[in-house]
C-alpha cells in the first residue's frame, strides 16, 4: 500500500505509540534501554506465532541438523537481538565520539581502509545481522560516513522519524527504488554506500543464488553498483560480543570482483559470491541473522513454496557450525 493511499489518522494512530515508545527509551541509560527493547521482543516472540513458525521453517531448511530445542533457541536469540537493537537505536541522540568506544570496537578495519585508497568509494556488504542499524550509524560517528539504500515506509511519519535517527551521525538515507543515479554518482565521488542484501527478492529483481543450497532470490544491486563503477566491495557487519559486552563492527578484505566479458553472467557470479558471505555470517552467528524473514518465499518457475504446511516435512543434511552469542 502506498502512503498516498493512507489516511492521515492512520499514519497519525501507527507514528504516535512509536514515537512515544522511542522517546521513553531514550530517557533511559543504555542498558536499561536494551534490557527493556529485550522485554518488548522477548513478549513478541510468545505473542507473534508466524515469525517463530517462519523462523522454525528456515532453520529446518538452512540446519536441519539441528534438533527442536537448538532451533528454539536460536530463534529466542533472534528476538533478544531485535530488542538489543531496538535499545540500541532509541540511543542513538547520545552517541558521540566520545563514546562511542564504549558500544563499539573495530575488527579488521584496516581492510575497509585499504579498499578507501582506490578513492572510488566502498560498497559495503551487509544483510540484517546483529545490529544492523549501529554498523551504518557507528560508521559515520567514527567519521566514515556512508550513504545507505532503504525502502521507505508506508506511513510517512513514521519514515520521517526513522530516517531523521539514521542520519544523527552524517550518514544519507537513499530511496532503493529510486537509487541507480544516486548511488553511482555517490560512488563517483569516493564517498561510501552500504547495501542490505540478504533480504528476498521479486523475480523480476534478482537472480536465483544458492542459500544454504536452496536457490534463493537475491537482489543484483550491489554487483551491478560494483561492475558499473569498478568500486571495490568490503564486506562489513556489527557482531554483538557477549564476553566483552560490547559491539564488533567487523570488516573482511574486499571481494575481488568476477570479470568474464558477459556482463549478465558477472552479476549472477558476484551476486552468488556476496551472497555466499551472508551464508558464512548466518552459519556463525545464527541468534543474529533475521531467520524470522520468509528468505526462499520467491521460487524459480515450477517449484512449490517452501512455507506451504505440504512442505513442512521435507528432510535436508549440511554441516555447519555455529556459535550464539549471549
Amino acid at each position: 500500500m502506498s502512503a498516498r493511499k493512507r489516511s492521515a489518522l492512520r499514519n497519525l494512530i501507527e507514528f504516535v505509540p512509536a514515537w512515544l515508545l522511542l522517546k521513553l527509551l531514550a530517557v533511559l541509560p543504555r542498558e536499561a534501554a536494551i534490557f527493556a527493547g529485550q522485554v518488548i521482543a522477548g513478549t513478541a516472540y510468545y505473542l507473534h506465532g508466524r515469525l517463530r513458525r517462519v523462523g522454525y521453517r528456515n532453520l529446518a531448511l538452512a540446519m536441519p541438523q539441528l534438533n527442536r530445542r537448538e532451533r528454539r533457541a536460536i530463534i529466542r536469540g533472534v528476538f533478544a537481538n531485535l530488542g538489543r537493537l531496538l535499545g540500541e537505536f532509541s540511543q542513538f541522540p547520545k552517541i558521540t565520539r566520545q563514546n562511542i568506544t564504549e558500544l563499539v570496537e573495530y575488527d579488521g578495519l584496516e581492510n575497509y581502509k585499504k579498499a578507501s585508497e582506490r578513492r572510488r568509494g566502498v560498497l559495503m556488504l551487509t544483510g540484517h545481522m546483529g545490529a544492523w542499524e549501529l554498523c551504518a550509524f557507528a560508521q559515520g560517528i567514527y567519521g566514515h560516513p556512508l550513504s545507505f539504500l532503504v525502502r521507505p515506509l508506508d506511513n510517512p511519519l513514521l519514515d520521517r522519524m526513522i530516517s531523521n535517527y539514521r542520519e544523527l551521525s552524517g550518514n544519507r538515507t537513499i530511496n532503493k527504488n529510486k537509487a541507480v543515479k544516486p548511488v553511482l554518482e555517490t560512488l563517483r565521488r569516493g564517498q561510501d554506500v552500504g547495501l542490505l542484501i540478504d533480504a528476498n527478492t521479486l523475480q523480476d529483481q534478482g537472480v536465483f543464488c544458492e542459500f544454504f543450497g536452496i536457490p534463493a532470490c537475491s537482489t543484483t544491486g550491489l554487483a551491478v553498483f560494483a561492475l558499473r563503477a569498478d568500486a571495490p566491495v568490503v564486506p562489513g557487519f556489527l557482531i554483538w560480543d557477549g564476553r566483552s559486552k560490547k559491539h564488533r563492527l567487523r570488516f573482511e578484505p574486499e571481494i575481488p570482483l568476477i570479470r568474464t566479458g558477459d556482463f549478465k553472467e558477472e552479476v549472477m557470479l558476484n551476486t552468488a559470491r556476496f551472497t555466499n558471505v551472508i551464508e558464512d555470517y548466518a552459519s556463525r552467528y545464527p541468534d543474529q541473522w533475521l531467520w524470522i524473514h520468509m528468505r526462499w518465499h520467491t521460487r524459480p518457475e515450477g517449484e512449490r513454496d517452501l512455507y506451504s504446511r505440504d512442505d513442512s516435512n521435507r528432510d535436508r543434511s549440511s554441516p555447519v557450525k555455529y556459535e550464539v552469542q549471549v
